[in-house]
């Protein structure tokens, strides 16, 4: 469920006010600046300044639409974007990009951003924002676990988690909930990894709509 605009920067502020210092301003449509292309349909899009600059990211997903090339109409395509831009004098310039699909499913496709899970944070207090996105990546039609990720970027640098929700089976026994961080993560200042954990810990078993 998305939050309505004045929740949504309720939220961000309150997040911020957590985990750095940035001031978020949200955007739609009407208030990203019509020189910046994106596709999909927006999910989130956040406005704030640090140390590299004016800074804007959008999150989307595109419509389920029909697989071009599969055997019958009962396959979909879908697709989600997160951009970043920095604006300047010259324009919006983007620097990075996260791009994720499902392709000719037959059965359900799992793919959308994971609720009140993004943010933007200085967790190392170096004025240069960290941007974190987590989402799920499935084509299946099932209740086993999705395969999910977070992506976390600062400047142009990418920092990725890798894993599984987890799915309750019987009384006392789940199954999935595994991850990995790649070696970026491993590397980092221990306060991402810290923060990737817990984002993971709080939102990796699976509800199914409860």
């Amino acid at each position: 469920m998305k939050i309505p605009g004045l929740l949504l920067v309720l939220s961000l502020i309150l997040t911020q006010t957590c985990l750095g210092h940035f001031t978020l301003t949200s955007l739609d449509e009407e208030t990203v600046p019509k020189s910046i292309s994106y596709t999909g349909n927006i999910s989130q899009a956040v406005r704030w300044t640090d140390n590299t600059g004016d800074n804007i990211v959008i999150l989307t997903v595109t419509d389920k639409t029909q697989s071009k090339n599969a055997p019958d109409d009962s396959y979909s395509d879908a697709a989600l974007y997160a951009y970043h831009y920095l604006v300047s004098g010259d324009g919006p310039k983007q620097t990075w990009k996260v791009y994720d699909y499902v392709k000719e499913c037959p059965a359900d496709i799992f793919l959308d951003f994971v609720d009140e899970t993004f943010a933007v944070t200085d967790l190392n207090k170096d004025g240069k924002a960290e941007v974190w996105v987590m989402y799920k990546v499935a084509c299946q039609g099932d209740v086993s676990p999705i395969p999910m990720k977070i992506i976390m970027y600062q400047d142009s640098k990418k920092f990725a988690v890798r894993g599984t929700t987890r799915v309750k089976v019987s009384a006392t026994d789940y199954m999935g909930g595994e991850y990995s961080l790649d070696g970026a993560f491993k590397n980092a200042p221990a306060e991402f990894r810290q923060q990737a954990e817990k984002l993971w810990k709080q939102h990796a078993t699976e509800t199914w709509g409860q």
